[in-house]
């Protein structure tokens, strides 16, 4: 089998007329899709609980298995339509592909898909109306979804590069996006391709998976931020690696956005939450000083992971602020919650791990020259130049 595939995941107890027309749509376009049924063969019946999670893994399980056969190359594009049941045997289907394989989820979208697909590339297209017949609504979504689908068998390819260039991983949020832009100029002024992850409890994974697969030349996680959301408050993926993976890559970690919590919308924000200094990064997200006790949580639990790793590594401390807000007049400036990080970091961390601490600001270009001349410490082909 040499043709290029496209894969169809589809329920077709409950979905047969729509994936056939989805099939239909696919070839207008030249891509003759492989229909894989993901049903839970019930036969009609009402399954228990356990019998349908168990049918649900055997429908998983089966498509895995014929994916499993076919030679990496050949898969083009996987495209999956389905309700609650189907998108949710559909997900564990495509987060077992490869990162970069082109995806299409359509869905009802019954439950909130992000923590699934953090990690992994998928296109997820709302289907408006419930997929049941092919009303005016679905027939449209679908045939959009076909065209959208089409594009991306024809024109993308399941690996990033067949030789790929190792690049540095940083990690940014708004809160710190004058440091990451001027840390980018620099590593750009050597060189350097820079892959950006956005610290916000779901860009972790995706920086987990892809340091797990080794391709970083070297880490630099400027924002921490989401050890705020694992162990305090904030929405987040599982990501059980993110501050060890990559363990012996060079590794720069500053405290970047660790000095407040990433909440929601600031009407449903808790009493006490609102009595801390506090501000509505957009309207979606407000942002909440750290008590002293937080901080030190969180402080222990990134210098852990500095102590367990192996490579070469330092942490900065940038003791002019941690944050946009956390400065001169700022909402959320503390000058003693970044003493408190300090304080700790003196106290536990390795004789193996360089402390280099800074009267700076962490956007300040003193604290960019630092972080290159830093990497130059451990070897890196860098020249030493900032911009």
């Amino acid at each position: 089998m040499t043709e290029a595939q496209a894969i169809l995941l589809a329920t077709l107890e409950t979905k047969d007329a729509e994936a056939d027309f989805l099939k239909q749509q696919l070839a207008v376009y030249g891509v003759n899709a492989k229909i894989l049924d993901v049903s839970l063969w019930s036969d009609g019946q009402v399954l228990s609980g356990p019998e349908k999670l168990a049918a649900m893994d055997k429908a998983s399980q089966r498509a895995l298995d014929y994916v499993g056969k076919l030679d990496p190359q050949q898969l083009k594009v996987m495209i999956a339509i389905g309700g609650g049941t189907g998108a949710e045997i559909s997900l564990r289907v495509m987060t077992q592909m490869p990162a970069m394989l082109p995806k299409v989820l359509l869905t009802t979208l019954s439950f909130d898909p992000r923590p699934i697909i953090a990690d992994t590339s998928i296109i997820v297209i709302p289907t408006l109306a419930d997929v049941c017949g092919l009303n005016p609504i679905i027939c449209a979504v679908l045939k959009n979804a076909a065209a959208a689908t089409a594009g991306l068998y024809k024109l993308t390819s399941s690996t990033i590069d067949s030789n790929p260039v190792k690049t540095v991983a940083l990690t940014a949020l708004g809160a710190t996006e004058a440091a990451a832009s001027r840390l980018m100029s620099a590593l750009d002024m050597q060189g350097q391709k820079v892959t950006v992850f956005h610290s916000n409890g779901y860009g972790g994974a995706a920086f987990s998976r892809f340091a797990l697969e080794g391709e970083f030349s070297a880490i630099i996680d400027l924002t921490p931020h989401e050890i705020t959301r694992l162990h305090l408050a904030g929405v987040h993926a599982s990501m059980p690696d993110r501050f060890s993976a990559g363990h012996a890559k060079p590794r720069i970690v500053l405290p970047g956005a660790i000095n407040f919590l990433g909440l929601g919308k600031l009407s449903t924000l808790s009493k006490e939450y609102l009595s801390r200094p506090h501000y509505a990064h957009s309207g979606f997200f407000t942002h909440v000083k750290l008590e002293t006790e937080e901080m030190e949580v969180v402080a222990e639990a990134l210098i852990e992971s500095l102590n367990t790793a192996t490579g070469p590594r330092a942490l900065i401390v940038p003791l002019g602020g941690f944050s946009h807000q956390d400065c001169v007049g700022g909402a959320i400036e503390d000058p003693d919650l970044r003493r408190t990080f300090l304080n700790r970091a003196e106290k536990l961390l390795n004789s193996d791990v360089q402390l280099i601490v800074q009267d700076q600001h962490i956007s300040a270009r003193e604290t960019t020259k630092t972080i290159i001349e830093t990497l130059v410490s451990f070897g890196f082909p860098l020249k030493g130049q900032t911009p």
